[in-house]
Formats: C-alpha cells, structure tokens, sequence
C-alpha cells in the first residue's frame, strides 16, 4: 500500500511496529479494529516491519503476545501499540521496560500511563484529555484515516432510494423509538440497520439523510466518543448528516455548517428539518469546497505522513530512555492541589 500512497516517505522507525490487538475475528469487529487494522497497513514502510499482534485468541499464522515475550532475545527492539480501552493497563504492565505507545480512541476509561508512554490521539478531544492527565507523556494526534471507498464517486442525494438511514449501534432510544416511527408516518423510506455491514460506504452512497445520536450511548458507558467516524463516512459519501455533538464528535462536525443537531428541543423540529433534508438534499449538503477542507486530513496520504512523525518522536523519546535518561514525571492532582495549600499556609505565616 505505500508504494501507491507515498513511494517517497522514508523508513522512519528502525525498530519493528507490533499493533496489538485482542483477535481479528467477528468477536471483536467494531471501529476500533477496523482503525488499527487500517493503520497497521499505512505503516507498511515506515518500519523495518510491521505486524499485527493478537493476545486475547490465537490465530493461525499471526503472532501471539505471550509467545513473543518469551522469545523475545532484546526488549527494546521493538515498538508496541497498544489501544484498547479497558485493556491498556494490563497491555502496559506486560510491556513494562519496553518501547510501547498508546494509541487513544475514546477516553475516560479512568486509567492513568506510567511515566513516559507517548500518548497517539485520534482526536483533539481524545488529545485535550491526555493533555490534561498526562502532560509529560509525549503527544501526538494521529487522525483517523478516512477509507477511500466512502470518497468514491457517488450518485447525488436525490437520486437515492433510501429517505433516512439509522445504525442501531450507538443510536439512542429517541432515534429508534420516537423518531423513526415519526418519520415513517410521514411516508419516509426508513431503514435501521443492524450488525455487522461488509460494505458500509455502499448503504451509505444508497441514502439521502444519516442519523446519528451517540451522546446518550456514551454517558451510559461513562467514557467518550473518542472520534465517531460514521458521521465523516456519511459526509464524505454525500448524505446529509444529522448529528449529535458529544466529546469528538465537536472536532469535526459544525452545526448548521457541515451537519444539523438531531434531537434539538423538539420532536417536531427534527421532523420538520429531516424532511425537508430528504426533499431538497442538496440545500442541506455542506459547500463542496468546505467539506474537501473538512476531509483531508483524514485522507490516508495526510493520516500516513501523521504516523511517519509521529514514530520519529516515539523512537527518539525510547531511545533517550533506554539510554537511561529518566522520564518527566506528571504530578498528581491531589499533590498539587496539597502543594497550593501548603504554600498558602507558609506565606500567611
């Protein structure tokens, strides 16, 4: 894949790149997998190798953690990137004394990185957190990439035989209970659709509105909305998008701009709005020349040059480290908050 994307980006890793994740297979298919697979691709070339690395399930003919850590002759030969979730603290703990970066989806998982772990954000929230928790960690943002199947030439809105399209992934009660029967009594093409789909930008590129309502999803779980690629996805295959604009979500969606507030004070506002979206489409679509601007950092040429920078401060930071400089420490909240105290007491007395 580089060899199509970028023939002129040097090697910039000389340490090996190991993408951990728990299994490939349908147990595990969501987002989060399809973002490391598809960066475990982009890197291709950046290192002297690149792998993708199970530890959960044992697959045929791919490496398994625990039998690389046993055999493995130098600890700091490689570059491992853990990113999942409720995962990372035992990932790290394995890892201990080995180069290792966490590339952050969502956040408010609760956890916080030991000293020196370089921080890969996939978004300004997800970047703004860490920024906050681990201020010492070295941090890069690392968008996510957008596939190239959802920018492919598409039919316009209004030749589409689907009025709206909702994922009942993530989507709140309100969309599924209230607001899709609402619109299918107003005679709208509606389809909810469920599991797993081999080729999402199809379905999208088949609809004239996407509706799209995390928030709820989200403060249920008590952590964030670490990107939300659906509602790019369906920008780039040319729906009209109507969006909640929780955590990440805010990075890249302006309301009334580039997408429209689902669920805004009443249902007969989002009724109204939606059908007049699924009517006239293409005064509801973002300007042309906006929606590129709003694209291309997520093209996978931008998103690969990302990971080339980013992998040289990684390697430069492991390196000072192995050489045994020691890592910034961040202070604890509760240790700054006592030192504020503290010195109040001595000046006052």
């Amino acid at each position: 894949m580089l060899a199509v994307l970028r023939p002129w980006l040097p090697e910039v890793s000389s340490r090996p790149l190991r993408f951990l994740v728990p299994g490939t297979g349908s147990r595990f298919r969501c987002g989060g997998l399809s973002v490391e697979l598809q960066s475990a691709a982009l890197c291709q070339g950046l290192a002297s190798d690149v792998e993708l690395v199970t530890y959960r399930c044992r697959e045929s003919g791919r490496p398994f953690l625990r039998d690389l850590l046993a055999s493995e002759s130098q600890p700091g030969s490689s570059l491992w990137i853990v990113s999942w979730g409720f995962h990372v603290p035992g990932l790290l703990r394995q890892l201990r004394g080995r180069p290792v970066a966490y590339h952050a989806h969502s956040s408010g998982y609760g956890f916080d990185l030991p000293a020196g772990v370089p921080v890969l954000a996939v978004s300004r929230n997800t970047l703004g957190y860490w920024g906050n928790r681990a201020p010492r960690s070295p941090l890069q943002l690392v968008p996510n990439p957008l596939d190239p199947a959802f920018t492919a030439p598409s039919p316009p809105a209004s030749e589409r035989h689907l009025d709206v399209l909702v994922q009942l992934r993530k989507n709140s009660d309100y969309v599924c209970d209230q607001l899709l029967p609402a619109l299918r009594h107003q005679g709208l093409r509606v389809e909810l659709q469920q599991g797993w789909v081999d080729d999402l930008a199809d379905l999208f590129r088949s609809a004239r509105v996407v509706l799209y309502d995390s928030a709820d999803h989200w403060r249920r779980a008590g952590v964030s909305e670490g990107f939300g690629l659906p509602p790019l996805e369906a920008l780039a295959s040319g729906c009209v998008v109507f969006s909640s604009f929780n955590h990440a979500l805010a990075d890249t969606l302006d309301p009334g701009h580039n997408a429209w507030q689902i669920g805004r004070g009443t249902l007969s506002s989002d009724l109204e709005r939606i059908c007049s979206a699924v009517r006239t489409p293409a005064q509801w679509l973002p300007d042309p020349s906006a929606l590129q601007r709003l694209l291309a950092p997520h093209q996978e040429q931008a998103v690969q040059q990302r990971w080339a920078e980013a992998l040289v401060v990684v390697n430069d930071h492991w390196d000072r480290l192995l050489a045994g400089e020691p890592a910034l420490m961040s202070m604890a909240p509760w240790r700054l908050r006592w030192g504020r105290r503290l010195s109040r007491l001595y000046r006052s007395g």
